[in-house]
């Protein structure tokens, strides 16, 4: 299991708590430090970049949660 694995899981319950009908796809590993995370509802497709130490900080620092989910909730509220 690598490093990110926990961000990547707490990521996915934070999108299926908001929308159980959007997919997500995470990159197995980051790129230049950062993730793509591609959000598909229907035929609607967004991406967002999450930087690789948010995702290793997401399930321990109450503000990196903030941070991204308020971002997931604006991203998923525009598909």
């Amino acid at each position: 299991m690598d490093d990110w694995e926990p961000g990547k899981q707490k990521l996915l319950e934070i999108v299926t708590d908001i929308d159980p009908a959007v997919e997500v796809v995470i990159p197995a590993a980051p790129s230049n430090n950062l993730f793509l995370i591609s959000l598909t509802k229907g035929p609607n497709r967004k991406f967002i970049t999450i930087p690789e130490d948010d995702v290793l900080d997401l399930c321990v620092d109450e503000d990196v949660l903030d941070n991204t989910t308020f971002l997931l909730k604006e991203t998923i509220g525009t598909l």
